[in-house]
């Protein structure tokens, strides 16, 4: 198959009126699973206990009545997210080479995680379980056996890092609204108003899960790396670190409710 060819069959299944509603599907599932990551986070700085991270969600839901239900809609929901990224990094249209090339990876990058997502969902629905910060800590301590495994291990966390100060660049600058047909006036203003918010927190979120990839390196230390749920863990540990926990969890809820806007007013 030619890449011309591939480009025509990518145009056409986003021309594809049910491919755009599972897409939408998908931010909506995105939404539930930032809130309860969310709730799950102020929950910690008030005391409480969960995981605050994806299985902690998944978890949550699989225990909820029609919870087999709800992760099987999870599970389609971002598959076809996953895929709608990966269609987008095909008839990527920019004429400048280096900006194609970027965007393509950035698609690519984001369709992975929608599919490491909707595989953790998958294990749920099928009646399992999966621990994200074990999976974390067991990839960190593989990396570290590994030849110049120190340096790939610290590399992962600059990554990672970068992809969470991208995230809060993205929120600051409100680059997510070129994405977005909004609505004027209030409704429209609150949802940029949300969007901020919940970049700015998943992107803190995100970067300090990368800190803790160097750390762990640096260290030989695996344990340290126990992705989200440790990242925000550690937020608790910082000078006023219940109410910082408190804020970036309640950013993530708003996370969610952006994504929830974002299925109805999403560009696709």
């Amino acid at each position: 198959m030619t890449p011309s060819s591939v480009a025509s069959t990518a145009r056409s299944a986003q021309s594809s009126s049910l491919f755009r509603a599972l897409a939408r599907v998908g931010y909506v599932v995105l939404g539930i699973l930032h809130v309860l990551i969310g709730v799950i986070a102020i929950s910690l700085a008030t005391g409480g206990g969960g995981q605050a991270d994806q299985s902690g969600a998944m978890e949550g839901i699989q225990q909820s009545p029609l919870g087999v239900i709800l992760l099987w809609i999870i599970v389609v929901g971002l598959f076809a997210l996953a895929v709608w990224q990966i269609v987008e990094a095909v008839v990527e249209r920019d004429p400048d080479a280096k900006k194609k090339w970027a965007h393509r990876a950035k698609f690519a990058g984001t369709a992975v995680a929608y599919l490491a997502i909707a595989g953790t969902a998958l294990v749920y629905a099928l009646g399992g379980q999966s621990e994200s910060s074990q999976s974390s800590q067991s990839f960190s301590a593989r990396l570290l056996s590994a030849p110049a495994g120190v340096f790939l291990l610290v590399l992962v966390g600059l990554v990672v890092a970068a992809i969470g100060v991208a995230f809060i660049v993205r929120g600051v600058m409100q680059a997510f609204t070129k994405h977005l047909a909004l609505p004027s006036g209030a409704v429209g203003k609150g949802i940029v108003a949300f969007g901020v918010a919940g970049y700015v927190a998943k992107g803190i979120a995100v970067a300090v899960a990368g800190v803790l990839f160097v750390v762990a390196a640096v260290t030989h230390d695996p344990e340290v790396a126990g992705g989200l749920d440790a990242a925000l863990r550690s937020l608790a540990e910082l000078p006023f670190g219940a109410f910082i926990l408190w804020v970036v969890g309640a950013g993530l809820i708003l996370y969610g409710l952006f994504c929830f806007a974002r299925a109805r007013y999403a560009k696709l």
